[in-house]
């Protein structure tokens, strides 16, 4: 089959499997499949997302997917522009984002030689998939690598024909086996990231607290708590445990971590050691579904909620309105009904976890994040992706500003190229502030830590956003909820100036706070 005719197929393909987004990074050896992905925009057909950086075109086509909860193909010429793909398949495939990698190849016998833009691509991807046709490659759950050999002549004239019959190409899944729990051990629900309502309604279900991360899906209703990292630490309650039944993957902070790793209580997951964030002992049993009879004795739900109050009292008390955790309550207010927030890794999710209040159930807020390996690559270009997938009231991204810098290149965007309406709010204190609040922020390595932990680059944001045609302006945090509010066309940057240095003492006085309230 002639190059032209196998990129002709497999955009036919797509097209039956009803996949409407795909996105391309240019390249000689590609050349039959972006003109095929070309006639199928200009038809109608697919929305092709053109980008000239193939990393930042695996991160955007993982946000598409991400937000869809569809298959996304991303497609890149041969040699490192592969390879560039990598870190949005790592975090697809341990996040079980359907995101999949369609790589144009040399042929086979150039394979070993010196051959220009010419090594070992096929599977290429430790975990992923390497399939041999575009069926096996797609999937719900997990993303697909399919490597296409193209050989010459790779432009030849063509009539650009789609016609198609629909495709199923998802299997369903087997009957899902129900797990009914007694009551009377005093149990927590746990939801990690990409939990779903379904914690929401165990807790509720059976009147349990529920501890759930701010891109759990599941962080609304009357049984979320605010605090309750913080409750981990230093409320009593916390000794008190007998039981946990954790959903999605809790990784975000290790109080959570900490208690999931106990080998003297019973834990029952809701999922499998995929996402399942330590080593499970004898005392963790997985499960598909879980369910109760009845609700349990309410006292326990109400000392948790009262000790919720005094928790979350104490932080507000600590907080002056110009500080990290002000922003992020800020942003999490800012949040319409039908709203989206993308929220980078390191501080600013870690901020959001510890003030957000629960949202209103039913009010179809979408709070998402890469959380699979939790990385700052590629956020701006996710939170692209995200907020091009979903028709959405209000659009907003939230990072720091070295994963601002990091990803920057996610905002050079071609003038014919779809752009979402977003708000890119950048928590700007010139640094690493995470590791400030680790070990390494320790007295005993003050004297290397700004150098090799902090990292202070001076970088000027506004420079960059100038250069890329993007605009800017620097908010105060006591200004950011009105700007949140202003009417937004294309892409824009609100960045955020805070104090780093801070942040130490403030945690500290946070903490001390808490424990004085929780345990007087």
């Amino acid at each position: 089959m002639s190059a032209t005719s196998t990129a002709q197929a497999v955009v036919r393909e797509l097209i039956a499997y009803e996949i409407t987004e795909a996105v391309l990074a240019p390249g000689s050896r590609s050349g039959p499949l972006a003109l095929a992905l070309h006639a199928a925009d200009q038809q109608g057909l697919i929305r092709l997302h053109v980008r000239v950086d193939e990393r930042e075109a695996g991160f955007l086509a993982l946000g598409l997917a991400k937000a869809s909860r569809q298959p996304v193909p991303v497609l890149t010429t041969s040699g490192t522009a592969v390879a560039n793909l990598h870190p949005a398949m790592l975090e697809a495939l341990h996040a079980g984002v359907p995101l999949l990698a369609i790589t144009a190849d040399r042929p086979a016998r150039l394979r070993g030689t010196g051959a220009n833009q010419t090594t070992e691509q096929r599977a290429i991807f430790p975990g992923v998939a390497s399939a041999a046709d575009l069926r096996e490659a797609i999937s719900w759950i997990r993303p697909g690598h399919l490597n296409l050999e193209l050989d010459e002549p790779l432009l030849e004239p063509a009539e650009w024909d789609f016609a198609v019959k629909h495709l199923d190409w998802f299997g369903m899944r087997g009957e899902l086996e129900h797990v009914a729990l007694d009551l009377g051990p005093r149990t927590v629900v746990v939801a990690g990231d990409d939990a779903q309502q379904a914690a929401r309604l165990m807790a509720e279900e059976a009147g349990w607290p529920l501890l759930a991360e701010p891109t759990s899906g599941s962080r609304n209703g009357a049984n979320a708590l605010i605090a309750y990292r913080l409750l981990l630490q230093h409320s009593p309650l916390a000794g008190q445990i007998e039981r946990v039944v954790s959903f999605g993957h809790a990784t975000l902070s290790r109080p959570v971590t900490q208690l999931l790793a106990r080998s003297d209580i019973e834990i029952v997951h809701v999922g499998t050691q995929a996402t399942f964030p330590v080593p499970a002992g004898p005392n963790v049993r997985f499960v598909d579904t879980v369910g109760t009879e009845r609700p349990d004795d309410p006292a326990w739900l109400e000392g948790w909620h009262a000790a919720d109050a005094l928790a979350t009292a104490a932080v507000d008390d600590v907080l002056d309105g110009t500080t990290p955790y002000d922003v992020a309550k800020t942003v999490n207010a800012g949040v319409p009904p039908e709203g989206l927030l993308f929220v980078g890794s390191s501080n600013p999710i870690r901020d959001l976890d510890l003030v957000a209040r629960p949202y209103t159930v039913g009010e179809r807020r979408l709070i998402i994040a890469n959380r699979g390996l939790a990385g700052i690559d590629g956020t701006l270009s996710s939170a692209i992706g995200a907020a091009l997938a979903r028709t959405s009231s209000r659009s907003i991204a939230y990072v720091g500003d070295l994963t601002f810098l990091h990803g920057s290149n996610g905002l050079l965007i071609g003038p014919d190229e779809p752009r979402p309406d977003l708000t890119i709010v950048v928590a700007s204190d010139d640094g690493g502030s995470i590791f400030a609040t680790l070990e390494q922020g320790a007295p005993e390595y003050a004297g290397s830590f700004e150098r090799i932990f902090a990292t202070p680059t001076g970088a000027s944001i506004a420079g960059l956003c100038n250069g890329y045609g993007v605009p800017h302006r620097v908010v105060p945090p006591t200004d950011l909820a009105a700007a949140l509010d202003e009417q937004v066309t294309g892409i824009r940057v609100l960045e955020v100036p805070l104090d780093r240095l801070a942040r130490p003492v403030m945690n500290a006085a946070i903490d001390e706070a808490v424990r004085a309230a929780v345990q007087r």
